[in-house]
């Protein structure tokens, strides 16, 4: 009979790691994304190791709860600088984030970030609005509470 220790760990490991949605991404399949949003998405770019990032985060948390309309990504572009999926993991866990968390496992931001959005400067946090009919917002630095829902109208007009 396996010991039921060993049982508790694995079901505490599943739920640990099974808390949120999180996968490896290229920027080819980003760009689906992008191009071909079936509601409003919002797409916010952040990284572990940014402050400015990890305090927003509450913000796209609550709003992927409370707005199932809107579709919330949120891209770790931890990858660059640290190739460990691991870390992030870790750390979605540890904050227990539910929204879906993307990570871009692509290098050299500077060689791709402009395909993202040519107004883009590669800053973070930077969040990307985008509404089924295509209309989008950029926006590059840290958001404040009411923002996430203002943006949201203002490309679903």
């Amino acid at each position: 009979m396996p010991d039921m220790r060993v049982i508790v760990f694995f079901f505490c490991f599943f739920i640990f790691y099974s808390a949120s949605s999180q996968e490896l991404i290229k920027l080819k399949d980003l760009q689906k994304i992008i191009n071909s949003p079936q509601q409003t998405t919002i797409i916010n770019f952040w990284a572990t190791w940014c402050a400015p990032c990890v305090k927003e985060l509450p913000y796209f948390e609550a709003l992927n709860r409370e707005n199932k309309n809107v579709r919330v990504l949120l891209v770790s572009m931890d990858y660059d600088l640290d190739p460990n999926p691991e870390k992030v993991k870790r750390f979605v866990a540890r904050k227990n984030i539910k929204s879906k968390v993307l990570i871009l496992t692509e290098e050299n931001p500077v060689s791709w970030i402009d395909k993202i959005d040519k107004n883009w400067s590669g800053a973070l946090p930077t969040t990307l609005f985008i509404s089924p009919t295509h209309q989008r917002k950029l926006f590059q630095g840290e958001l404040k509470e009411g923002d996430l829902e203002k943006y949201v109208n203002e490309i679903s007009q």
